[in-house]
């Protein structure tokens, strides 16, 4: 028989007061109270325990944080990511399509066919030209040219190739002229992918197309700028940035280089909020970006029944860059280098309101708030007074 089958047994047999509290005990006995996640101490008590290899750093919020933080922020810029350069002006590649015109002063001597009127082709004073095909550069980045031989053309410039043109026909020519042009470019582009109206490879001209270029020359961003985030990937290198920024500071339009892969993505941030707050739930926020305040903002605040206010943590996988380099060189990093970290911040003090307005919340970020001390007892007290009143029902029943 269970703990409650027999107080109540026992209340009906002897139907006193004594009974009654009996039942009481055992129906709390029976009952557990459950809690949304860990108390504040507990999350303190986390600080250096282990996590995927990595040490749990606790960090209290204040406005040093914040600025480390910040400074970190700005790092990522592409300005200080990728830089900007002057044009790499038309650098000739493999698969490239030449023209290449060679001219040479009367009297001609090595070039007797002339592109001119045929009547002039007499005439001592005329320049004569060869008439070269188009050329397509091989994969050895070579072109042959009539009376030159094979020319490496791939990565070098036009005037290079021109001088180098020159130079061998010297001694065989008469005052020897080159043209070079490129005619088709398969080797200098930047692939534009996501929320662009077309997917395409954008080829980059003398001139160093720069990246809001890039996306007009793809038809621009599908979604709202505000809510529109852009990658760009060099290699194994890759920055983010929200296009609002890019537009609103030109040092962020930087130049694309050849191979660059850009790519236009529509909200792709997230939080998730847990804990004594109004709201549980993922919550998807603007490329812009998004405070701490204007996130408590977003899922409708503490709970004022509930919610410890010195008890608002941020958890984070943050980058070592981004911590004090004390508490950084006391770490064990996790697999991928990144830091175990809980961000604390006390709203007990009007002044963190502030470092709220200050902190950005980032991708994947946690926001808990826990419950207050006072909560647990709370809910005790109450399940106590429910049981009792039950238990009263019940005795008054059975008389």
């Amino acid at each position: 028989m269970s703990a409650f089958e027999g107080a109540l047994e026992m209340a009906r047999r002897s139907r006193r007061p004594f009974s009654i509290a009996l039942l009481a005990l055992a129906l709390a006995g029976c009952t557990t109270l459950g809690a949304p996640g860990p108390s504040t101490g507990a999350v303190k008590r986390a600080a250096d325990q282990n996590y995927a290899a990595g040490s749990i750093k606790l960090v209290d919020l204040d406005d040093q944080v914040v600025e480390r933080v910040s400074a970190f922020g700005v790092s990522r810029r592409f300005s200080e990511v990728f830089g900007d350069a002057a044009p790499m002006g038309t650098i000739i590649g493999r698969g490239d399509v030449v023209d290449i015109a060679i001219w040479e002063a009367p009297p001609a001597v090595l070039f007797g066919v002339t592109s001119v009127d045929a009547r002039l082709a007499a005439n001592p004073l005329v320049a004569q030209s060869a008439s070269i095909p188009q050329q397509m550069v091989g994969d050895d980045g070579r072109v042959s040219i009539p009376f030159v031989g094979t020319v490496v053309v791939a990565g070098r410039s036009t005037a290079e190739v021109e001088r180098e043109i020159v130079r061998r026909l010297t001694g065989k020519a008469h005052g020897p002229q080159a043209v070079v042009r490129l005619v088709q470019n398969e080797a200098r582009n930047v692939t534009v992918i996501g929320e662009v109206a077309n997917n395409r490879r954008v080829p980059l001209s003398s001139r160093g197309e720069r990246l809001l270029d890039v996306l007009a020359a793809a038809g621009g961003s599908k979604q709202p700028v505000g809510k529109t985030t852009v990658q760009v990937s060099r290699g194994s290198t890759a920055a983010v940035m929200p296009l609002e920024t890019v537009i609103r500071d030109s040092s962020q339009n930087i130049r694309l280089r050849p191979d660059d892969v850009v790519t236009v993505l529509f909200q792709p941030y997230s939080f998730i909020a847990l804990g004594a707050v109004t709201q549980n739930a993922e919550v998807p926020f603007e490329g812009s970006g998004l405070t701490l305040a204007q996130a408590l903002g977003r899922i409708g605040g503490l709970r004022d029944d509930r919610a410890d206010v010195k008890g608002v943590f941020i958890f984070r996988m943050e980058d070592p860059s981004a911590l004090d380099p004390a508490v950084a060189a006391t770490a064990r990093k996790t697999l991928d280098g990144k830091i175990p970290v809980i961000y604390r911040l006390n709203l007990s003090n009007a002044s963190s309101f502030f470092v709220a307005q200050n902190f950005a919340i980032r991708d994947d970020d946690i926001l808990y708030v826990s419950n207050a001390p006072g909560v647990d007892l709370q809910k005790f007290l109450s399940t106590l007074s429910n049981l009792a009143f039950s238990t009263i029902a019940i005795g008054n029943a059975l008389n």
